[in-house]
């Protein structure tokens, strides 16, 4: 029988609960143990597929098509596992599934409530894992702030699980924020008080305090902390803010918080953490030798999580090649009053983003010309590659109509077009082609010298494709497609000839870099615009 363990948080939100559950989930699994982690998210959306990046940040693909929180990929970089469609469930989700089976009559005509019905749901799925998979800890963490409406069923579940597991096999863990008032140079810890009420209140008592804090929390406030909170003083654990959040597995590991865990659900494990390999990984990466300046041209800059898998590959990528990658993003909006050669001019490479929909568009665009003709390393990344396609059409080609009909729906010449498997699709949820897929690569190609392989596997997140009634007269003028789906032909990744580092992907490569093994484009990338330096 598999242990839980449950993560909340309280206070405020964005204090680190997914970077803690990994952490804590590394530790563990250095140890031998076999862990997993899952998201519980609040909302009412089934996924976060149709929301703005704005709303929620990066929309995460899993191996098996599902889209998820952003945390998923914290849960993958940190353990080196993937996750699944069964690894984040949202409120949306849970009642989708209640209300089709009301539709269906399996509750044989009862009335339907938030009690028994949903939190019985909530509770199944926080068990499926353990039901699916040889897990020894699942660690659940639960979305949202103690307090808040949304999250009141996801607590009266775990209340009932905790009742149902017993003690021994059920540890629940609160991320609270002991704040600093500048001006009375005081450690606070009141508001840590209030959410360990509030928690007492949906019947809750926390066996463990992870305290995120700027300032070391002196022994007289943990003590004081662990009498008004009820817990033991060992379980006060403290989160000072960390320079990488690659640093938390080995903060958590000095607080003992593994031990604290193991102690407490009575699992005998006397193995020591073996860590090695990420010391090595934190080593080259604060130890570098060189620097490059990497522009990041997207649509989405003004929040930073909305390329966060992308930001966490080149830390991936600048580590292995113990190299300072800094990462200047730039609004591809910014670019399209002429400035492209002025802002980029002192960047060693340049990554056209991923995105959707027209605005900032001709900024990309201008960006893509602009490395093309000037030779410098360029990486584009789904749309990123799609627009490297329109640029080369127009500008080498001379094709001067070309566009994609995302863009443009009535463009005489749409090198970039609708699959044709979506043209009738109304919906937009879990509708576009999600998941892993499987890609042949040519082996006279920068991507064969990255992977060492011909046959790849690469998770899609994108409803337009490459059209190929244009294939011919691209390759023909030196755009070659290296890189094709077996099954369908649909191109997979360009190169341009003749160019140091011109390689586009339709798929999305920074969903697969971890810290044990950093995406093979992302490393020659970096190495590219070494060079390139």
């Amino acid at each position: 029988m598999a242990k839980y363990i449950f993560v909340t948080g309280g206070v405020t939100s964005s204090l680190g609960k997914g970077i803690i559950a990994a952490s804590l989930a590394k530790l563990l699994q250095a140890r031998g143990l076999g862990v997993t982690i899952q998201k519980f998210d609040p909302y009412i959306n089934v996924d976060p597929g149709t929301l703005n990046p704005y709303e929620h940040g990066e929309c995460y693909v899993t191996e098996d098509g599902a889209e998820t929180d952003l945390d998923l990929g914290h849960y993958e970089r940190f353990l080196n596992r993937p996750t699944s469609q069964a690894n984040n469930v949202t409120t949306g989700r849970i009642y989708q599934t209640v209300i089709n089976k009301e539709r269906a009559g399996a509750y044989l005509g009862k009335t339907v409530q938030v009690i028994p019905h949903i939190t019985d749901e909530i509770k199944r799925r926080a068990t499926l894992l353990e039901k699916e998979n040889n897990y020894d800890i699942i660690i659940t963490e639960i979305g949202g702030t103690v307090g808040d409406i949304e999250s009141l069923p996801y607590l009266e579940a775990l209340r009932q699980l905790r009742r149902e597991l017993g003690k021994e096999n059920c540890v629940v863990i609160h991320l609270t924020l002991i704040p600093y008032l500048k001006a009375a140079k005081e450690l606070k810890t009141k508001p840590t008080q209030h959410s360990v009420k509030e928690l007492l209140q949906a019947g809750i008592q926390p066996d463990i305090l992870v305290c995120r804090t700027e300032y070391h929390l002196p022994k007289e406030l943990k003590e004081k902390l662990a009498l008004f909170c009820n817990v033991d003083e060992n379980s006060v654990i403290e989160a000072i803010d960390a320079e990488t959040i690659y640093d938390v597995p080995l903060l958590m590991l000095k607080e003992k918080l593994d031990k604290i865990v193991l102690k407490k659900l009575n699992i005998k494990n006397n193995l020591e953490p073996d860590l090695n390999s990420w010391k090595e990984f934190l080593g080259k990466l604060k130890n570098p030798t060189k620097e490059v300046n990497i522009a990041l041209v997207g649509k989405y800059n003004e929040l930073q999580d909305a390329y966060k898998s992308i930001y966490e590959s080149f830390i991936h990528a600048g580590s292995i090649n113990e190299c300072k990658v800094n990462v200047f993003p730039i609004h591809s909006e910014m670019l399209e009053s002429g400035e492209a050669d002025a802002k980029l001019k002192n960047m060693d490479g340049i990554l056209v983003a991923p995105g959707f929909g027209e605005r900032g568009i001709a900024g990309k665009l201008e960006a893509i010309r602009y490395v093309r003709e000037n030779k410098i390393p360029f990486f584009g990344i789904c749309l990123g590659m799609q627009c490297a396609v329109v640029e080369f059409c127009k500008n080498v080609l001379g094709i001067k109509g070309s566009n994609s009909t995302e863009v443009d729906p009535k463009t005489s010449e749409p090198v970039i077009d609708l699959m044709p498997e979506q043209k009738n699709i109304t919906t937009k949820g879990g509708t576009m082609r999600l998941g892993s897929y499987n890609c042949k690569v040519s082996k006279n190609s920068i991507s064969y010298k990255a992977y060492g392989k011909t046959d790849i596997s690469e998770r899609h997140r994108h409803r337009y494709e490459f059209n190929n009634k244009y294939l011919e007269r691209m390759e023909d003028a030196g755009m070659m497609a290296v890189g094709t789906n077996p099954e369908s032909g649909l191109v997979e990744i360009i190169e341009l000839k003749d160019h140091p580092f011109f390689v586009g992907v339709q798929y999305h490569p920074e969903l697969k870099s971890t810290v044990e093994n950093p995406h093979p484009l992302f490393v020659s990338f970096i190495k590219a615009a070494l060079h390139s330096k």
